[in-house]
């Protein structure tokens, strides 16, 4: 009782860090920040009440469109939202400038046309980011505007946002939700390839790493040819995913998309909460012997050097190093041309072992000349 009851204090703890987000809608934000358009497909209940997605499930998906003003007074990696008793200021939080949902999947299909062939001729690409565990519909399509808007990410940025209870205690509901939205997931995909995306970029972050593998290994087994044949990468951000459930995944995906890069921490504090509420000492995202990847073809990115408090999402929050990955282009140049010849690009200490590299990142060094 009392190893329980001290996990809970921790979970609670972790979840007190930050305020939750919810979407505020200010148009005039429009003429302060950043505005990054984010499609979104869903299986969340949509609220009639409060006409917004909350925490159930929907068996369809929903399809919508939100612009989202990225404010100019901020720290870098963070996604800042209005204070609850306090009016919005655009100068310092993430609000939402207009809202669109769409009635059928066609016309979210043509709006997304629509804005791929607005992008230059070598943009024409869709990043598609899968929020994690605890999360409410708005942080995840905040998350993926900063990650957009930081990284300078190419492309249309597109969220999938599956239906989480947004509460640190209901880990059980969210994974089952993981498991639920597969087939939503798989939609959305093939919706964006067929709206015209050269190139598809999968995020997930945490659980939705889980719900990522799972698709992928669906859609090896349903043939569907139109998505896989436009992943052009696979991003997992501290992946809270069994490591032997994620080995059996990969082999039965069979052909990974390239690069595959899964982000590790040895520090990530959320990971080492969820490994003990599974009875494991590690997970996939702070697992540290990249031998037990040694047959897959990945790249294992240590980035525990960086991480601090929390440490669930350093990739996506330290300031040091988005400057270090706003230079992924460089690294898929690498990788196009030689696939040894990106280990170069990144600061850090390399260890290759047979298909699988793993690359501990060190601040302190020097980002090596492209």
């Amino acid at each position: 009782m009392v190893r329980l009851a001290g996990l809970v204090l921790i979970a609670l703890s972790l979840a007190a860090c930050a305020p939750r987000g919810s979407v505020t809608i200010d148009p005039a934000a429009a003429n302060v920040g950043d505005v990054v358009p984010v499609f979104v497909g869903t299986t969340r209940n949509l609220d009639p009440k409060t006409d917004h997605f909350g925490s159930g499930r929907h068996e369809g998906v929903d399809y919508a469109r939100l612009d989202i003003s990225v404010p100019p007074d901020r720290k870098l990696g963070t996604v800042p939202f209005p204070p609850r008793y306090d009016p919005p200021d655009p100068k310092r939080d993430f609000l939402t400038t207009s809202e669109t949902i769409y009635k059928t999947p066609a016309t979210f299909r043509a709006a997304l046309s629509r804005a791929l062939r607005a992008e230059p001729e070598g943009r024409r690409e869709a990043v598609v980011y899968v929020h994690g565990f605890n999360n409410t519909f708005a942080e995840g399509v905040y998350r993926i505007a900063q990650i957009s808007h930081d990284l300078d990410l190419p492309g249309v940025a597109v969220h999938y946002s599956w239906p989480s209870a947004a509460n640190p205690l209901n880990y059980a509901y969210d994974r089952d939700s993981a498991l639920f939205a597969r087939d939503g997931l798989e939609k959305l995909l093939t919706e964006v390839a067929r709206s015209g995306a050269r190139h598809i970029l999968l995020i997930g972050h945490s659980m939705g790493s889980e719900l990522v593998m799972e698709a992928l290994r669906q859609m090896r087994l349903d043939g569907n040819a139109p998505v896989l044949s436009r992943l052009a990468g696979v991003v997992l951000i501290s992946p809270d995913i069994d490591v032997e459930v994620f080995r059996s995944e990969a082999l039965r995906i069979g052909r990974l998309p390239q690069p595959f890069v899964i982000f590790t921490s040895a520090r990530d504090r959320a990971l080492a909460l969820a490994a003990r509420l599974t009875g494991q000492d590690h997970r996939l995202g702070n697992l540290s012997d990249v031998k037990r990847l040694a047959d897959l073809k990945v790249t294992v990115l240590e980035v525990g050097a960086f991480s601090k408090g929390i440490g669930h999402f350093t990739a996506a929050t330290s300031p040091a190093l988005i400057r270090i990955l706003s230079r992924i282009n460089d690294i898929n140049s690498a990788y196009a041309s030689d696939r040894s010849g990106r280990t170069g690009l990144l600061p850090g200490v390399a260890l290759t072992v047979q298909n699988a590299t793993q690359i501990i990142l060190n601040p302190m060094s020097r980002m090596a000349a492209p």
